[in-house]
C-alpha cells in the first residue's frame, strides 16, 4: 500500500474537520442560548403587561367580556379579552381606538 499518497489527503481532511469544529464553536459562542441571562418580565412602564393594548372595560366573566368584545368588533374596532390577576376579564383595544371603544360600550355618543 502506498502511504505517500494517503498522508497529504489525510492531512487535508483533518485540517477541514478542525476548521469546521472551530467555526462551530465560534458560532455557538456567538449565537448560542443565553440561558444564564434572565428574561425581564417586569416592565415598570407596563405593570399589567398588556403591551400595546389599553383596557377599556372589565367584566366579571368570560361570557360577559366576550359580549363586550363582540360589540366592539361589530363597530369595526379590533378588541381582545385577557384574564386579569383578580379573576376578572379585561377588554383591550389599541390606544387609538380607546375613545371610539368607550363610546360604543357606553351606548351614547360623546
Amino acid at each position: 500500500m502506498d502511504l505517500e499518497g494517503v498522508m497529504p489527503r489525510l492531512g487535508t481532511v483533518v485540517g477541514v474537520i478542525v476548521a469546521l469544529v472551530v467555526i462551530g464553536l465560534l458560532l455557538r459562542w456567538t449565537f448560542g442560548h443565553q440561558r444564564n441571562l434572565a428574561v425581564p418580565t417586569d416592565d415598570p412602564d407596563d405593570p399589567v403587561a398588556t403591551g400595546l393594548l389599553t383596557e377599556v372595560s372589565r367584566a366579571p366573566g368570560a361570557e360577559a367580556a366576550g359580549v363586550l368584545r363582540d360589540r366592539l368588533r361589530a363597530a369595526g374596532i379590533r378588541a381582545t379579552v385577557s384574564r386579569s390577576d383578580d379573576g376578572g376579564y379585561a377588554v383591550l383595544v389599541f390606544p387609538r381606538d380607546v375613545g371610539d371603544a368607550k363610546v360604543v360600550l357606553s351606548g351614547s355618543p360623546e
